[in-house]
Order: structure tokens, then C-alpha cells, then sequence
């Protein structure tokens, strides 16, 4: 890997695969406020385009509690469809080509997504319903299993037991089929690791996980071991670390740590996977941020911290969107050959 010389964050596409957003209420995207993610922040870290998600915690699976979830991931959608609007807004970027125009009119490209599929329930035309609505990736569960696959971390207080699938249910692997024909990637964080194996092996679409850390170097439920780094880069997938303190160390805060601990997750993850299946997710607004990176307006110290560990102009550009970007193309490819066979 050689050195880079100037600003190696200069002129970059970057793509940050996972913010949440402030729900119900929360100050506006539009102002530099409290948020570590706003659009001025982005602008002023740089930041090309941002996944955007509707974030649905899980609860009960029944009538009612899947009714709440899908009113609450239409609402959020729309407020995340909002954020594009005006001339002081985001452009919509639903496809890779999008992302790319965002970015050549100097724009955040917005990417709206979905975290738990517990906001379709047991109703696959809701994920054609979201689909249309311009979801680009569905995190299959968070914590707690829900109908389509069993979670990393199970919630007794739903009843749940360690696992209830062995992985995917039987509608999760119609589920995951359904999102390869719609274009919808899919996410394995959060889902349990004989779920994200299966997923990996299932998917006609290469998997991500949006938002994840190594497992080797903090072992946490959430985090990906080697065993599903390995299937991830043989099956052409992404590990995008994340920035929250205790995926990143055991027992961390926010201020034990800093861009270096970030590093060292990517630095390893290049090395089991190499520089084509690894990116970077911050979760920020949910929880992800270390000192000298609390906001999208500091994304440029991280850049600065893998140019100084040695990486390279392509190899950062990689990392901070080009293997998403090409993960984009993939999922649309895909969906593009089962359209023309329909037609």
C-alpha cells in the first residue's frame, strides 16, 4: 500500500452505509444541530451519499405489533424522502448511476433503507411495497426473531428462545429470493450467524453487512467471525465496520477510543477478505461515534487515518464506496435479469 499526498479525502465518493434517524421527533436534517448526521454536516465532511434507515425495533408478532411496525417503516420512509427535497435538501439516489449524478452535482445522495424486516411481518407484498418506495437494502431481523430469521441476539422478554429457525425460515428464504428480483440487497447485521451463512448462500445477489466489526478483535454476538468473513469474500459480499464502542472494543466508551480503533477492524478485515468486500457504516445517530468521529462533518479524519496506515488513493475510494457502489450494480444487474426474462 503506498502513501497519499495532499487532502486523501479530497474529491473522494464516499458512502456511509448506515445512520439512523431521530424518530419521532428530532431536530431537522436540514439545519446544523445535534444530530451527527445532518445534511450541512455532510457537506462539510464531505460525505457523497448516506443509507438512511427506517429503524424498527422489534416487538411482538402478532396482529397489532406487525401493523405498528409497518405504519412506523412507511412514516420513517417518508421522512427519510423529505430530506431530498428543496434546494437546500439531498438528491434521491436509488440506483448506483444516482449515487454518481448526487455526487457530480455536489449533492448528498440519500438512500432510503429498512433495519428489521419485522416491518413487513409475514406480508411479502409489503416488501414490494417498500421496494417501490425505494428501499435499496432491508436489514433481515435486529435484535429478536421475527418471521423471516433468527436474530444474534434473542430477546427472552419476547419469548424468544437462543434460536427458533436454525437460520432462515422457510418465508425468510422466500424473503431473501423476493429482494434479489426487487434489488434489494441484503443486510445480515444483526441476524444470527446460521442466518447470515444460509443468507450468503442463498442470495443470486452478493450479502452485506451494513453496519458490523470483527469478532477476532472484540468478540460481541453482533460481530462477523472469520468463518463468515470467508464466505463473505468467496461469495462476493461486504463487511462495512461500524463505529459503535463496544463492536469495536470489549466494554469501550465512546471517548476510550478513536479513528485508529477503527482502522484496526478495516486493517483486519482487508486481510481476511482483501480491499474489494470492506467499507465503512458508522451507525451514527445510533449509537456509532469515537473521539475525533461524533459527526459526518469529521469523516475526513478517518480518511486521514487509513492514509496514514498506509492506504492508498483506489484502495480508500474502495473502502469508502466503490465496493458498495459496485454492490449497487450487482443487486440492479440481478433484478434486471429477472425482468427481462419476465418480459
Amino acid at each position: 500500500m503506498q502513501a497519499m499526498n495532499n487532502d486523501p479525502h479530497d474529491g473522494l465518493l464516499v458512502i456511509d452505509t448506515h445512520v439512523d434517524i431521530p424518530w419521532p421527533e428530532g431536530p431537522s436534517p436540514f439545519e446544523d444541530g445535534p444530530r451527527c448526521v445532518d445534511l450541512p454536516k455532510l457537506k462539510r465532511g464531505r460525505v457523497s451519499a448516506v443509507c438512511f434507515a427506517a429503524y424498527i425495533p422489534q416487538g411482538r408478532r402478532d396482529e397489532a405489533g406487525h401493523e405498528a411496525a409497518t405504519s412506523r417503516a412507511r412514516a420513517m420512509l417518508g421522512s427519510i424522502t423529505a430530506m431530498a427535497q428543496g434546494e437546500a435538501g439531498g438528491m434521491m439516489a436509488l440506483s448506483a448511476a444516482r449515487v454518481e449524478a448526487a455526487f457530480a452535482a455536489g449533492r448528498p445522495g440519500i438512500i432510503p433503507v429498512i433495519e428489521n424486516g419485522y416491518a413487513i411481518g409475514k406480508n411479502m407484498a409489503l416488501l414490494d411495497e417498500f421496494a417501490a418506495m425505494g428501499i435499496r437494502y432491508m436489514t433481515l431481523t435486529h435484535n429478536g426473531h421475527n418471521e423471516i430469521a433468527d436474530a444474534a441476539i434473542a430477546l427472552p422478554m419476547l419469548g424468544d428462545e437462543a434460536e427458533e429457525y436454525g437460520g432462515l425460515s422457510d418465508f425468510g428464504q422466500d424473503v431473501v429470493a423476493r429482494m434479489n428480483e426487487l434489488g434489494v440487497l441484503v443486510d445480515v447485521s444483526h441476524a444470527s450467524k446460521k442466518t447470515m451463512m444460509q443468507a450468503a448462500r442463498l442470495s443470486r445477489t452478493p450479502v452485506v453487512a451494513t453496519h458490523s466489526c470483527m469478532k477476532s478483535l472484540c468478540d460481541h454476538k453482533r460481530n462477523l467471525d472469520d468463518e463468515q468473513l470467508e464466505i463473505l469474500a468467496a461469495t462476493g459480499g461486504l463487511a462495512q465496520i461500524t463505529i459503535v464502542s463496544n463492536f469495536l472494543r470489549p466494554k469501550a466508551r465512546a471517548s476510550d477510543l478513536t479513528v485508529e480503533d477503527i482502522v484496526d477492524h478495516v486493517d483486519y478485515a482487508v486481510k481476511r477478505m482483501g480491499i474489494d468486500h470492506v467499507g465503512i457504516g458508522t451507525d451514527f445517530d445510533g449509537g456509532g461515534g469515537v473521539r475525533g468521529y461524533m459527526n459526518a462533518a469529521q469523516t475526513p479524519n478517518l480518511t486521514a487515518a487509513l492514509a496514514s496506515r498506509g492506504y492508498g488513493r483506489e484502495e480508500i475510494a474502495k473502502i469508502w464506496g466503490g465496493n458498495f457502489l459496485e454492490l449497487m450494480r450487482k443487486a440492479e444487474a440481478v433484478a434486471g435479469e429477472r425482468k427481462a426474462a419476465a418480459d
